[in-house]
C-alpha cells in the first residue's frame, strides 16, 4: 500500500499518528538498548572521562546527522520547511531554556527521552518524574508559565521572521552537513574502540539516530500529498509529552504525530526490556534523591519549552538539520549539566567523604 492509498483509508491525522508511532517504537527500542543518554555523557566529560555515554552520544548524533542530511541530498526531505526551521527561533530562550534544561536533566538523573524509555521498563522513579515534567512543560505552553515563558523568549528573536540555518548563513555546500556528520561518527567509534563497546550497542546508537531521520522523511512525505496542512517534523519530547497529557485529559484532540510519537516510544522500550529481560520495578531510593528528581524534572519541563526543544528534540531532532537556536540550545545543555555535576553531585560525594 502507498502513502496515498494510506492517506485515504484512514484519514491524514490517523496517518501522522501512526508516523509517530513508528518512529516513537523504533526509537524507545533502540534508546534502550543503547543507554542513550545525554545526561550521562555530560557527566562522563565533567569528570574527565570519554567514556561509553559519551560514544554513545556522539554516535548518535552524528548518524542524525548523516541520516537527515543524506535524505535532504536525496530529496525525501526538505529542512526549509521544517517547522523549528520556518519560524522565528530565540536565541534568549535557547541560553535561559538550555541551561535550565540541563540543571534538571542532571538533578533528574536523565533527559526526558531517557525517563519516558526508563519508565517503560519498570522505573517508578521516571515515571513520577515523567509526568512532572509532562505537567509543567504544558503550563509554560498555555498555562500559567506560559507569560514567563514568552517574556524570556522575546528577549532575543532571530531575524527576517524564522530560524537561523547554519548551513546556509556559513555559506557551506550542500554536502556540508554530510560530511560534518561524517567526521563526528568517525571520532564516535575511536572513543569506542577506546571503551571496547560492542558492536551491537554501537548499532542500536545509530538507531536512535535513524529514528530521527525517519521522523524528518515520513512528515516531509505526508505534507507533500495532505490537503490540510502538516508539520514536518520529529522526534522531540517536551511539546509531545504536554500534548499527549492533554489528549488524554480533553474531549475533542486530534490525533498527530505528537500523540503517536510518545506512546510509540514507550512501547518500544518496554517490548526491548521484556526480550532482554530488564523489566523491574525501581523506585526512589530516599527523600532527598525524590525531590531532587521532581525538582529537575520541573526545570526540564520549563526549560525544554523555552529552549524550544529538549535533548532530544532540540539537542539531535533540530542539530540534525542545523537549526541556529537548536545548537545553541544543545550547547547550553551541555554547560548547565556539566556547572550542576560540579557544584551538586561532585562536590557533595566530596562532603559526604570529609564527614
Amino acid at each position: 500500500m502507498d502513502l496515498i492509498s494510506l492517506v485515504e483509508r484512514i484519514g491524514e491525522a490517523p496517518t501522522a499518528a501512526l508516523f509517530g508511532l513508528l518512529t516513537g517504537v523504533v526509537f524507545g527500542v533502540a534508546a534502550q538498548r543503547a543507554r542513550f543518554c545525554l545526561r550521562a555523557a555530560t557527566v562522563e566529560f565533567a569528570r574527565g572521562k570519554m567514556g561509553d555515554s559519551v560514544a554513545v552520544w556522539l554516535l548518535t548524533f552524528s548518524t542524525a546527522l548523516v541520516w537527515v542530511q543524506g535524505a535532504r541530498m536525496l530529496g525525501l526531505m526538505d529542512s526549509s520547511s521544517a517547522r523549528m526551521m520556518a519560524v522565528p527561533g530565540s536565541w534568549s530562550g535557547a541560553v535561559i531554556g538550555g541551561l535550565i534544561f540541563g540543571v534538571g536533566m542532571v538533578l533528574a538523573r536523565g533527559c526526558s527521552g531517557r525517563l519516558l524509555v526508563l519508565a517503560a521498563t519498570g522505573n517508578l522513579r521516571s515515571v513520577v518524574s515523567g509526568m512532572i515534567f509532562a505537567v509543567v512543560a504544558q503550563m509554560s505552553l498555555s498555562g500559567v508559565l506560559s507569560p514567563l515563558r514568552d517574556r524570556l523568549a522575546n528577549l532575543w528573536i532571530t531575524a527576517e521572521g524564522r530560524n537561523m540555518d547554519l548551513l546556509t548563513t556559513s555559506g557551506l555546500p550542500d554536502f556540508a552537513g554530510f560530511v560534518i556528520g561524517s567526521a563526528i561518527a568517525v571520532l564516535a567509534l575511536v572513543i569506542a574502540r577506546q571503551n571496547r563497546i560492542g558492536a551491537s550497542r554501537l548499532v542500536f546508537a545509530s538507531g536512535v539516530g535513524f529514528a530521527v531521520a525517519l521522523g524528518w522523511v515520513l512528515t516531509y512525505a505526508l505534507s507533500q500529498i495532505a490537503f490540510d496542512p502538516v508539520q514536518v517534523e520529529s522526534a522531540t519530547f517536551t511539546g509531545p509529552s504536554a500534548n499527549t497529557l492533554m489528549f488524554f485529559l480533553e474531549r475533542g484532540s486530534v490525533l498527530e504525530f505528537d500523540i503517536g510519537l510518545v506512546p510509540g516510544v514507550f512501547i518500544g522500550a518496554l517490548l526491548s526490556a521484556a526480550v532482554a529481560g530488564e523489566l523491574k520495578f525501581q523506585a526512589f531510593d530516599d527523600a532527598p534523591t525524590m525531590r531532587k528528581a521532581m525538582t529537575g524534572a520541573a526545570l526540564m519541563g520549563f526549560g525544554g519549552m523555552l529552549a524550544g526543544g529538549c535533548a532530544i528534540g532540540a539537542g539531535v531532532t533540530g542539530g540534525s538539520i542545523f537549526v541556529g537556536t537548536a545548537w545553541l540550545a544543545l550547547f547550553c545543555m551541555w554547560v548547565g549539566a556539566i556547572a550542576t555535576d560540579w557544584l551538586v553531585d561532585q562536590r557533595g560525594r566530596v562532603q559526604a567523604a570529609l564527614k
